[in-house]
């Protein structure tokens, strides 16, 4: 299931803790991305930045394949 923008996501723990963006900055990633929902703003490849809405915290672009549709 692709994700686009506008899509309602959450984060992967396991796609995001084992990757190589994870690997190249801090690692104590904020539980709010993997419990709350974000929003795809905007899509550049295989990287989509999402807000997440209920905090206010700066938005996060983040690989296409760790994120998966909020339900």
């Amino acid at each position: 299931m692709s994700v686009k923008k506008g899509d309602v996501v959450r984060v992967v723990r396991e796609k995001l803790e084992n990757s190589l963006e994870a690997a190249a900055s801090d690692t104590r990633f904020p539980s709010y991305i993997f419990e709350t929902r974000g929003e795809v703003l905007d899509a550049r490849g295989d990287y989509l930045l999402v807000q997440f809405g209920h905090v206010p915290t700066p938005n996060m672009w983040l690989r296409a394949d760790q994120l998966e549709k909020f339900e």
